[in-house]
């Protein structure tokens, strides 16, 4: 069996490293960034009209939740709580596919993807982090100005983690390099693969026409704000039940959509754990396809929640 690698930044509970040079984003890759943020937003606001009127269909709705989940997951399970925190350890063959189904999300390459959430947590809501949205300070302007930075803006940063210092287990992976470097192919797949199975189980060009535009543009759309919602909200507001360095909350109303993402206070107070919603009430879907794996044989030494662990961490009144 084939184990994990250690992630670099194990430990970021830690004091904050010292940063390394960092590497700069081509223009071509800002111009392809805003087309991939932008087209898929107007997708999203239009959807509503559009499905008021006509072009909505159970094939267009199927496919939108199967690439939904299928990618959403691949963004939480895998390139979140396996490959940048490395919460449990997985079979080759898991592995490559957790890496693949991240890639279909569109959030970026894996190991691009890993070394920025690695130095998030590395710098949490203080200098250096990428995407903290108290970066201009505490006013009502400031905080406005910061959420959009953190929601959004900050992928437009020319300046870029460097993947050598952040993340070089996985640039060590000749198995995770050759998916990061098929990021445009497995782009292209997210997008073109609804509409391709649109037109098959409709078999009309129309099917595949509306199959794209749910599944594809507004299924990207809606994951890509969640994911962001994270990174923004979640850092901004919501209950902070437990001890952590930064200001990471508990978003209850996003825990559906982001896969229990959004029980984002636990994750920073014990960044490693395999499960984020701890307390009782809590859903969280990623946790319990972890535990799935697990109890196939595909995954193993996973790093479930220790109570004496929790509690420690847990806020006294």
């Amino acid at each position: 069996m084939t184990t994990t690698s250690t992630p670099a930044s194990e430990g970021t509970q830690r004091g904050a490293p010292a940063e390394a040079p960092m590497e700069s984003k081509r223009r071509g890759e800002q111009v392809t960034l805003g087309i991939f943020i932008a087209v898929p937003f107007l997708a999203l606001i239009l959807a509503i009209p559009f499905a008021w009127g006509w072009g909505l269909t159970w094939v267009d709705l199927g496919l939108a939740l199967v690439f939904y989940v299928v990618s959403g997951l691949g963004i939480t399970v895998g390139y979140h709580r396996y490959f940048t925190h490395g919460s449990f350890k997985a079979k080759r063959a898991l592995r490559v596919a957790l890496a693949i189904a991240g890639s279909l999300a569109i959030e970026g390459p894996v190991i691009r993807w890993v070394a920025d959430h690695r130095r998030h947590h590395a710098f949490s809501d203080r200098e250096g982090d990428p995407h903290s949205p108290w970066r201009y300070g505490e006013t009502v302007p400031a905080l406005m100005k910061g959420l959009w930075w953190a929601h959004v803006g900050w992928l437009f940063d020319i300046e870029q983690t460097p993947r050598t210092k952040y993340a070089p287990d996985l640039i060590a992976d000749p198995d995770i390099t050759t998916v990061d470097k098929a990021f445009p192919a497995l782009v292209l797949t997210s997008l073109l693969g609804p509409a391709v199975l649109g037109g098959l189980l409709t078999w009309s060009l129309w099917g595949a026409v509306t199959a794209f535009f749910w599944a594809s543009l507004v299924r990207v759309a809606l994951l890509h704000h969640v994911t962001w919602s994270i990174n923004s909200i979640c850092h901004a507001m919501g209950e902070r039940p437990f001890a952590s360095r930064d200001r990471s909350g508990n978003v209850w109303w996003l825990a559906i959509l982001s896969f229990g993402e959004s029980w984002h206070n636990l994750h920073h107070a014990d960044p490693t754990c395999a499960r984020h919603g701890v307390d009782p009430g809590q859903v969280d879907i990623s946790a319990r396809v972890i535990w799935a794996f697990e109890r196939l044989g595909w995954a193993w030494d996973v790093r479930w929640p220790k109570e004496k662990r929790i509690e420690a961490r847990r806020m006294t009144a």
